[in-house]
């Protein structure tokens, strides 16, 4: 035989933690014993299709919110383990059910996408702190490491000075400290 599908409609449910949704989902059958199926239920298309709503509403009704978001697979196939135990004296043997939509009432959506947002901006910032523990960290061994080493502190003054310079639209004005004007004049000394 072939194998059918159901369009199972939408179906007002209520999760274990009383969120009121929409469900709706495909079931897909076949008929294993057509004698079966025609002698033991008036109409089995019909008869298989109020079951799988009543089950899916039952189904739904164990499980929370996030599991029926996270575990659907679970969720649709608790549904097919139920409806097809349940058509078996009827002869028909159910293949699968999917969940196709799951609708969520307009607050909650709105309430889940500020959690969300919420929880984006929670990592953001404790990205950030991680990004500026590690630049005090890098700045407090270059202020080590410029403090310790000889020369060190006039060394990177002139690239500072380099790096202003480099532009020609830069004009800088400086009041040098005696100890680069040391610094040149020992340069000098070396040149000679």
């Amino acid at each position: 035989m072939r194998v059918k599908a159901v369009d199972v409609p939408d179906q007002d449910a209520i999760t274990k933690d009383n969120v009121s949704l929409k469900v709706n989902a495909v079931l897909y059958y076949k008929v294993a014993d057509s004698k079966k199926a025609i002698i033991e239920v008036e109409e089995f298309n019909y008869a298989v299709s109020q079951l799988a709503q009543t089950t899916m509403r039952d189904v739904v009704g164990e499980v929370s919110l996030d599991e029926l978001l996270s575990k659907r697979d679970s969720v649709s196939k608790r549904i097919r383990e139920i409806v097809d135990k349940a058509t078996d004296p009827w002869g028909i043997k159910v293949e699968s059910v999917e969940l196709k939509h799951v609708e969520l009432p307009e607050q909650l959506k709105r309430t889940i996408g500020k959690e969300a947002e919420a929880e984006r901006e929670k990592r953001a910032v404790i990205i950030k702190a991680q990004g500026e523990v590690i630049a005090s960290d890098n700045m407090a061994k270059a202020a080590r490491t410029l403090a310790t080493g000889p020369g060190a502190l006039h060394l990177r003054t002139l690239q500072t000075l380099n790096d202003l310079s480099s532009d020609k639209s830069n004009t800088v004005v400086l009041g040098l400290p005696l100890e680069i004007l040391r610094a040149f004049e020992g340069m000098k000394k070396e040149k000679k």
